[in-house]
């Protein structure tokens, strides 16, 4: 089976008896690495000697007098949001865990920028075996933002960190620029032909999805939000991607990223809704739960409906915690 996502860090953990993830010295360790924590030239003593402390034993408790005294008040917020961070990690039992946790207790202090890997590492687990590259290329809209471009009938999804690093440097091509079109028209996109590529540039996230006229990638989406529910709250669902909600009376929605929660409340409290804002709904999913008795009472045996949407400015930023805290499922046999 071909290696993927191996900037999540999987390597650097094991999975449990229940297949969680466990916080491995080897995890913490890379959180340690980051640049952001990395003492500066002009670092104080005192957090040179922390950071060193935590590199010799990841695991060590930190007093709040020993962050208090870092010179640098950067530094402190640094430090302090690290260390929480990693304290909810060490008092949960798995990756998953602690992630749970962070989004129904509250991830207040935690940046998103942490739980973006968290989900990258967990999701790798969770479609560990996968040999479909449009659920892998699909399952990074839960971890990496896009940059959507429309033309030509095509709705192409790209990398939003790599079509800015590209816009900010002047990159695309003379002709690109002369014909007014945008990077994500540079990038490959993921194609029946292209498909074998993705396995060697998985940690590139530089291929383009077709979200809009390839159906093979709202399926892929749809198997990789069945892969994150199934992993995460053992409950199995079905996915499906439609085109428009035919039930008048649906009962509950899902909206994956802010801009399809804002919408989804509009139509559900029966607002009018301009063409313009309809149009920047990307995809709809309809949603079964398979096993009724974990189903709330409330759906009625109704299935439940996934909004992904963009912001005007064609901004995707999905919000896999949305899946954990809007679904109507009980909470019994979790990762």
């Amino acid at each position: 089976m071909p290696e993927f996502w191996v900037s999540s860090g999987h390597h650097l953990t094991r999975r449990d008896e229940g297949g969680g993830l466990v916080v491995t010295d080897e995890l913490l360790l890379a959180y340690l690495a980051r640049p952001e924590l990395l003492p500066p030239d002009e670092a104080c003593d005192a957090e040179r000697a922390l950071h060193a402390a935590l590199l010799a034993d990841p695991r060590r408790p930190v007093t709040p007098a020993e962050v208090a005294a870092l010179a640098d008040a950067d530094a402190r917020e640094n430090w302090e949001m690290i260390l929480a961070f990693r304290d909810r990690l060490l008092a949960a039992r798995s990756v998953e865990a602690a992630y749970l946790d962070l989004v129904r207790r509250g991830a207040s202090g935690t940046p998103p920028l942490f739980l973006n890997q968290l989900v990258h590492l967990i999701l790798r687990n969770a479609l560990d075996g996968c040999d479909d590259p449009y659920t892998l290329r699909a399952a990074e809209l839960f971890f990496r933002p896009q940059r959507a471009s429309l033309g030509d009938g095509t709705l192409l999804l790209a990398d939003a960190e790599l079509i800015d690093e590209a816009e900010g440097a002047g990159r695309p091509s003379p002709l690109v620029a002369m014909l007014g079109r945008e990077p994500a028209s540079e990038l490959d996109v993921l194609t029946a032909d292209t498909a074998w590529t993705y396995w060697s540039r998985s940690d590139a996230f530089s291929m383009a999805l077709n979200l809009g006229s390839d159906p093979k990638s709202r399926e892929g989406l749809a198997r990789a939000i069945e892969a994150f529910i199934r992993h995460l709250l053992a409950v199995e669902v079905t996915i499906a991607p439609i085109a428009a909600i035919e039930d008048e009376d649906w009962r509950w929605f899902v909206g994956l990223d802010a801009e399809g929660t804002r919408i989804g409340n509009a139509l559900w409290r029966g607002e009018a809704v301009d063409a313009a804002t309809r149009e920047r709904v990307l995809a709809l999913f309809r949603l079964t739960i398979a096993e009724a008795p974990r189903a709330d009472p409330r759906l009625g045996g109704k299935p439940v409906y996934l909004f992904l949407a963009m912001t005007p400015d064609r901004l995707v930023t999905m919000k896999p915690q949305n899946l954990i805290a809007g679904l109507p499922v009980t909470q019994t046999g979790e990762a």
